[in-house]
């Protein structure tokens, strides 16, 4: 569990675009050893809910929300030397964005847990044409795929790249997820056969696990 006093200082910090004072926090956190799914939850995922949050109800601009979020893809960088010592099982996860869906850092953090769980996750980023994600899963050869959805708008995207990743690999197993599933749209993936919504990290860790 992270401090709230701890927390609050680093919100502010981001909300400010104060890189160096964000990066000390997280340093310092990791500086004790800090369990690192407690820092993708406590830290990286509240202050960016908190984030998208004040933007939905018009306290901070556009710009405020960009900054935000590339401080914390930057700080996402200094947990790599921690979460690639995990030993490795040797299973692959492809985690994406879905087609014209720019919030990145949802599923970055779910590749990240993959890895913390010692698996290959292969994070391609935001706005991942559905073409180019079949040519990539055919490549890999992952265990599982998994694709992220921030903007609700968006969900006809997302189940198009359903429905080529289960047209051309019927039988991988579909992880679903993303802030989008707060406004709904959870029935409309339910009609695809092995294809999952996973609604917190904590289940995706269990699901991991499990496999």
């Amino acid at each position: 569990m992270i401090e709230e006093h701890l927390y609050q200082n680093y919100l502010k910090a981001l909300l400010a675009g104060k890189r160096k004072q964000c990066r000390d926090v997280v340093q310092g956190l990791l500086d004790t050893n800090i369990e690192l799914k407690t820092l993708f939850i406590d830290l990286f995922q509240r202050s960016m809910y908190e984030v998208g949050e004040l933007w939905e109800n018009n306290r901070i601009t556009v710009a405020n929300e960009h900054l935000a979020t590339s401080i914390t893809d930057s700080l996402l960088n200094l947990v790599y030397p921690a979460l690639f010592a995990a030993d490795h099982k040797g299973k692959k996860a492809v985690i994406s964005c879905s087609a014209n869906e720019f919030h990145q850092i949802g599923g970055k953090i779910v590749a990240d847990i993959f890895e913390l769980n010692g698996w290959d996750g292969h994070f391609l980023g935001a706005n991942m044409p559905h073409e180019d994600l079949s040519r990539f899963i055919q490549e890999v050869e992952p265990d599982v795929v998994g694709l992220s959805l921030s903007i609700i708008a968006n969900l006809d995207n997302l189940t198009r790249g359903i429905e080529v990743v289960k047209t051309d690999f019927p039988n991988i197993d579909l992880l679903i997820g993303g802030q989008a599933f707060r406004w709904g749209g959870i029935d409309s993936i339910k009609r695809y056969p092995g294809t999952v919504y996973i609604s917190s990290l904590d289940e995706l860790e269990n699901l991991i696990k499990g496999k």
